[in-house]
């Protein structure tokens, strides 16, 4: 310390007994020692005190300088007595005279050269990720420095906070000492380390090698695994000797798993690599495992318009073609008989090992219903069944389970025209028909319904014979004429040239539906099912009743009568 009387190097105001010569002794080798200390370096220093408030620290400074204890705390550690440390001189004096040290800004200046150098020789520094801010991390390395987001990994990280709390390392890509600057890149170490497993994987790679990587990412057609610095694709077709729906059933993000290499083009740095080349091809062994004629039992994998494909095993798969699903019914879509998911029974129908195609039969494990139709089914005689489908043409009619007959919209009905089916049957309507033909060959069955009422055209001719009268009612008017209801279903025709002696131009200008008429049967033709019906000609049929006219007087009363008759009707 600087004393009231000027000093000397050499000497100064001289004072008695040899204490004050040892005073001036020691001042000039002080003031010597410490001449070499700037304010603003970095100094070493030893530990000579520790209290609960400060550590005091011998610089070799003519005093001790005493820093905070809470300097010590944030580094977490607190020194011990005779420990030498480094320390940073704010100043070798302060208002009392003493030297004024700093542990922190001694750290932070390690820390900032230690930056610098790094920086500078483009080596890593390590630090810890602290938080997130506006464009990226905060990291810790000694001073906080910032990690842009495009830095932070080879491929863009979409979740940063689960990265806080982590141990990095990185580069000083940018750096601004005066103003505490530190900009990082841990993609920049990535790289590095990435290109040096590269450089080593690619020394060793070679096609048929086994070996581990990491699945890095999952598309729709397969997965690229990591070797190490190089990136193969392990396609969706490779994983399983079964079928894969996506990549991601198999394997997730980040899965540890061996694969094989097949193929390396070693120009463009492809990998090619296969994880189910691992085992062996179930095919190879197919003709020994599903023989023709085997039963199985698999699991419907997938349905087409054409058939449903059955998984056996793993890897091997066959095809129900819909021809072979059912010995009865007509599969339009196999989706009426199974749904993906299912396990079915098949009988093994063929194999082809070359084409890996196993062809499949559903209906043959069952005994086929048609083998024995003819000895359970005879022309003639009469069945029950119900009412299964309704088509234009006709109605299928379920006579057991698996056989349907066809009852054809003409064999519906003698008399009546049956427009569609639903006019006379219901779905799920149990009826009774007769068998009328057995076609084993083609599996059909014709039935039917009129047969098993009697013909009503079959005595149509003595019920109506020609030249008698009958009365009828008019239910329907054509462009030709009008339809008579004789009798339930037996309808004549009146035709429009026999309804009046003069021109008629349309049928409802004599008659209209609903009217009750007499009429003179002027046709009968049983076969072809057609009564033919006059009025003109009840007209001329009637004789007035005056027996002494003659033939010729008749024919002209009757004319006349037959006028008269023509006058009414209009």
């Amino acid at each position: 310390m600087k004393t009231d009387e000027p000093k000397h190097p050499l000497g100064g105001s001289r004072k008695e007994g040899g204490d004050a010569a040892e005073e001036r002794m020691d001042d000039w080798f002080h003031e010597g020692a410490t001449s070499e200390f700037e304010e603003g370096e970095v100094v070493r220093g030893r530990v000579v005190q520790v209290t609960a408030t400060e550590v005091l620290v011998d610089v070799g400074y003519k005093s001790e300088g005493a820093i905070p204890i809470e300097e010590f705390h944030r580094h977490g550690k607190l020194p011990k007595v005779g420990d030498d440390i480094e320390v940073y001189l704010e100043a070798k004096e302060d208002s009392e005279g003493l030297i004024v040290l700093s542990k922190d800004k001694a750290d932070k200046i390690k820390v900032w050269d230690a930056i610098t150098q790094a920086h500078d020789k483009g080596l890593p520094v390590e630090g810890r990720i602290v938080e997130v801010v506006k464009g990226g991390l905060a990291v810790d390395v000694g001073v906080k420095a910032f990690l842009p987001g495009s830095q932070v990994d080879l491929r863009p990280v979409k979740n940063l906070a689960a990265m806080v709390g982590q141990p990095i390392r990185a580069k000083v890509i940018k750096l601004n000492r005066r103003r505490g600057n530190v900009v990082l890149s841990r993609r920049a170490v990535l790289e590095e380390e990435r290109e040096e497993k590269k450089k080593h994987t690619l020394e060793v790679l070679s096609e048929g090698m086994a070996l581990t990587g990491t699945v890095k990412n999952i598309t729709d057609y397969g997965a690229f695994i990591d070797l190490g610095g190089i990136d193969g694709l392990l396609h969706v077709t490779d994983m399983s000797w079964g079928r894969v729906g996506h990549p991601s059933e198999i394997f997730q993000v980040g899965d540890q798993i061996e694969v094989v290499v097949l193929h390396f083009d070693r120009e463009t740095g492809r990998v090619s690599l296969g994880y189910k080349q691992k085992s062996s091809d179930p095919w190879e062994r197919v003709e020994q495992t599903f023989a023709p004629g085997t039963k199985t039992r698999g699991k419907v994998v997938s349905l087409t318009n054409y058939g449903a494909f059955v998984e056996l095993e793993p890897g091997v798969e066959g095809l129900v073609h819909v021809s072979e699903m059912s010995w009865t019914r007509r599969v339009r879509h196999p989706s009426k008989l199974v749904n993906v998911g299912d396990e079915v029974d098949v009988i093994v129908l063929d194999v082809n090992r070359a084409g890996k195609r196993i062809s499949l039969g559903m209906k043959q494990v069952e005994p086929d219903p048609w083998a024995t139709i003819e000895e359970r089914y005879h022309p003639g005689t009469r069945v029950a069944g119900k009412v299964r489908n309704l088509t234009d043409f006709g109605a299928f009619i379920e006579l057991e389970p698996g056989v349907d007959g066809l009852l054809h919209i003409s064999d519906m009905a003698w008399t009546r025209t049956v427009g569609h089916p639903s006019e006379v049957l219901k779905k799920g309507q149990e009826i009774e028909t007769q068998i009328l033909n057995v076609d084993k060959e083609n599996k059909r069955i014709s039935l039917g319904l009129k047969q098993i009422q009697p013909d009503p055209w079959a005595t149509v001719a003595q019920r109506f014979p020609m030249g008698s009268r009958v009365t009828g009612k008019v239910v329907r008017l054509t462009d030709f004429g009008a339809f008579i209801e004789l009798e339930p279903g037996v309808d004549g025709l009146l035709h429009i040239s026999q309804m009046s002696n003069r021109p008629i131009n349309r049928p409802d200008e004599i008659v209209s539906v609903g009217d009750e008429l007499t009429l003179l049967v002027i046709r009968v033709d049983p076969n072809e099912r057609r009564i033919g019906l006059s009025l003109k000609e009840l007209a001329h049929a009637i004789e007035p009743p005056k027996p002494e006219e003659s033939p010729r007087g008749r024919r002209g009363k009757r004319g006349k009568h037959r006028d008269e008759f023509d006058d009414d009707e209009n």
